[in-house]
């Protein structure tokens, strides 16, 4: 489904929560699949059964993510976010719920300057999603 030819791919670290993230992603948009995931086995450099590496699509565009074995002092932050244009009301209303869900609203779901109706979440797994309505 995803496309592996793709150039640019944006990458997610994650400290154990890689897989759970994924299967959480791929139930909100539509054309969405694992597309592949190698797990850590015993007495390797990650946690056993962590991601060592995987790759996802959303709608048909690929991402990847890791279980990072290595503790950092960073994490997500909202400078960087995704972007996804919405297609009806009923689809940004019921992304904006299951992502914010456990997350951090940034700008509540309503009307701006810039958008008949837009919102701004950050998951419970800390990765910030800028949600928009296409205009008609």
């Amino acid at each position: 489904m995803g496309n592996a030819k793709q150039k640019i791919t944006t990458f997610f670290m994650f400290e154990g929560k890689a897989e759970e993230a994924m299967n959480f992603y791929i139930t909100l948009f539509d054309r969405s699949e694992i597309i592949s995931i190698q797990h850590y086995g015993p007495n390797e450099a990650g946690a056993e059964g962590s991601v060592v590496q995987a790759l996802f699509s959303l709608n048909g565009q690929v991402f990847m993510c890791i279980d990072s074995s290595v503790k950092h002092n960073f994490t997500f932050t909202p400078s960087m976010s995704l972007y996804v244009t919405c297609d009806t009301d009923a689809e940004i209303e019921r992304v904006f719920g299951r992502l914010s869900d456990g997350g951090f609203v940034l700008m509540p779901l309503g009307a701006y300057p810039f958008s008949e109706k837009f919102g701004w979440v950050q998951d419970k797994f800390g990765v910030s999603w800028q949600l928009t309505l296409e205009k008609k």
